[in-house]
């Protein structure tokens, strides 16, 4: 069998991209909102998930909304109510009341059929363009993001070089089937508001799991242990004296909190530590939670995303020296960080 030329793998490639983008465009909608924020509103995007007029979005674009409003097509746009919101892992649902002739479902994929180097397509609207197409690659998966202070980190997130741009939040990130992989959610960039390149998506799977209780209830209570933590790098390990080299290092545990009542400890002597800053010694080190290994903070945090309230996990940790297990139950987090 003869390889393929150059400019028949190009042409299958436009054709998946077409293909998809003619499945899920009638899917996508823009986003309108007004709002008493200095800004005064602004626009982003959403998917259809449902027969009944529910869309999911990202949360900060319906924040503080006044009205929102859902443009389908130029000659279809309508009002929509907020059903709840998540801040934490933000996401949002709103609804609409339309003919359900309109209402175009996406399918559901998950972020554990993706590769690094996987081609995916981000539908949106950029700047106000209604349903703009860009295409990229998976750059990389599991990333955390951290926030403002007072804020928790976002978790386990696709990062894809696609293009993402101011009015693409809450877009769908899709593979090459067509089933959204990610809420696409925001970017890094020299220039404010720009695309660099490097830009973010909420795995489908957290959706899943999300959006169910935010219809239901209004709102999602994420798991919390209760701790300040750092990664444990072999650098780190080396100038603290242990030979545990990787792991989650407890800084502190928060009074009150899960981490506290499973008996969990943080350090107990401060030391300053050249590329680390002041560095609390001491404490207990999590290498391990249920049956999966820890090496990192984000680890640690990747895995709880995928557990809920009430939910109890077994941490493996070091102890002077010695492993032990340690059973937790996880609490609703707090408003914000201590």
């Amino acid at each position: 069998m003869a390889a393929l030329t150059d400019e028949q793998i190009v042409a299958a490639q436009s054709r998946v991209i077409r293909r998809v983008y003619e499945r899920v465009a009638p899917s996508v909608v823009n986003i309108v909102v007004t709002s008493d924020s200095l800004l005064g509103g602004g626009e982003g995007s959403g998917f259809v998930i449902d027969k009944e007029g529910h869309i999911v979005t990202n949360n900060h674009v319906v924040a503080d909304a006044n009205e929102i409003i859902v443009k389908f097509s130029e000659e279809t746009e309508v009002k929509a109510s907020l059903v709840g919101t998540a801040p934490d892992v933000d996401l949002a649902v709103i609804k609409v009341e339309v003919d359900p002739s309109i209402l175009v479902p996406v399918e559901m994929g998950s972020m554990n059929d993706l590769a690094v180097g996987d081609l995916v397509i981000a539908i949106g609207n950029p700047f106000g363009f209604e349903r703009t197409v860009t295409t990229g690659i998976v750059s990389a998966l599991g990333r955390t993001i951290p926030r403002a202070t007072g804020q928790f980190s976002l978790p386990n997130l696709i990062q894809t070089d696609a293009a993402i741009n101011p009015g693409n939040s809450g877009g769908p990130l899709l593979d090459i089937h067509g089933r959204v992989v990610g809420v696409n959610t925001l970017i890094f960039s020299q220039t404010p508001g720009a695309n660099s390149g490097v830009g973010f998506a909420i795995p489908i799977d957290t959706v899943k799991r999300v959006v169910p209780d935010l219809i239901e209830t209004g709102q999602f209570q994420y798991p919390y242990i209760g701790i300040q933590a750092l990664t444990l790098t072999p650098t780190l390990a080396e100038a603290l004296g242990t030979s545990v080299q990787h792991g989650v290092l407890v800084q502190e545990v928060i009074p009150d909190s899960p981490a506290e009542k499973a008996g969990l400890r943080g350090g107990d002597e401060e030391v300053e530590i050249p590329g680390f800053g002041l560095v609390r010694k001491g404490g207990d080190i999590i290498i391990g939670v249920d049956d999966v290994q820890v090496e990192s903070f984000d680890d640690l945090i990747n895995y709880l995303d995928t557990k809920r309230v009430g939910d109890t996990i077994r941490l493996r940790i070091v102890r002077n020296g010695e492993e032990q297990e340690l059973d937790l139950t996880l609490g609703p987090r707090p408003q914000s960080l201590p």
